[in-house]
């Protein structure tokens, strides 16, 4: 269940244990605090509610310095609940929520509206006007309101996983390193659109789907990888072309382009789907003849039906 306002939290929820953070990417670190917080609610009975921000409050407090994003609020939903969180608590981030003093945060949202009974955070959690508030500011707060806190390190691994790391493999191509600091392949999602049909014509139809501005997408090459439709769950093997075919003096946008394997009927204009991103192949060069461009997708479908197995 998303919640997307303060009211829409139901006033019978009974007490919870909430986890709260941006959790852009849901990653590793963030999913040990997710489990540490599910095994305290199943020891006590509650359900879990994760709290994030929408937008990212940088987008709001210093928009010039908003990173990219590397999930939607729903994929971010639902890779919370898959981690263990029963709702997900989509705060509406404006100025006016930033003025809030980490008091105000503290009462509003996990005293009145959440009846927080523990409260789990990272350790290097910030919170409230000018991020005054920290683990000792929350359990100070806990402390004469029946809320028990906890602060939990985010190491997974050789180092401390962050969504900063993770944008910085993305923007190098290195989808792998990002795959091992989120615990799984790096994706992204969106709605399948008619491109020039070239691939068709060239024997690869692929499913075209526009690169956004806010999320964050690897650099242009070609990339081994799954293409799942959202709808359905249908999930299939693609070698990935992320750019605006330079062979072809490309002008119409930047586009994440899947070929699916193999597969030459599937009809998906209008099909919401998520692409992920399992290896880098190559970078993205321009052909000086057709049969060049043909003889090299055929290198790289047959590279990515080695690599995906």
């Amino acid at each position: 269940m998303l919640w997307r306002t303060l009211a829409e939290v139901p006033t019978d929820l009974g007490r919870t244990v909430c986890v709260i953070g941006n959790f852009d990417g849901v990653h590793r670190g963030h999913q040990h605090v997710l489990r540490e917080a599910r095994s305290i609610a199943d020891q006590r009975g509650l359900r879990l509610v994760a709290v994030t921000f929408d937008p990212h409050p940088m987008a709001v407090l210093r928009p010039e310095h908003a990173p990219t994003t590397l999930t939607t609020l729903e994929q971010r939903a639902e890779l919370l609940v898959g981690y263990g969180a029963d709702h997900v608590l989509a705060l509406p981030f404006d100025r006016d929520m930033a003025a809030w003093t980490p008091d105000e945060f503290a009462r509003q949202v996990l005293a009145e509206a959440l009846r927080a009974a523990v409260v789990v955070v990272g350790a290097n959690f910030r919170y409230g006007n000018r991020a005054a508030g920290d683990v000792a500011t929350l359990t100070a707060f806990g402390a004469s309101h029946d809320v028990a806190v906890e602060g939990v390190p985010l190491d997974g691994g050789p180092q401390v996983w962050s969504s900063t790391y993770i944008r910085t493999c993305i923007a190098a191509g290195d989808v792998a390193g990002a795959a091992e600091a989120l615990g799984r392949p790096y994706a992204v999602r969106g709605v399948v659109v008619k491109g020039d049909q070239r691939g068709r014509e060239l024997g690869f139809p692929t499913a075209n789907v526009p690169a956004g501005a806010l999320t964050a997408t690897p650099p242009d090459g070609v990339y081994a990888g799954w293409l799942t439709r959202v709808d359905t769950g249908e999930r299939y093997p693609a070698a990935i072309s992320v750019g605006t075919n330079p062979t072809f003096d490309g002008v119409i946008g930047r586009r994440v382009e899947s070929y699916v394997l193999d597969r030459t009927d599937l009809e998906l204009y209008g099909v919401e789907v998520q692409v992920e991103f399992v290896e880098r192949l190559r970078g993205m060069v321009a052909f000086d003849s057709i049969d060049a461009l043909i003889t090299q997708m055929t290198a790289d479908v047959d590279t990515t039906r080695d690599l995906l197995g």
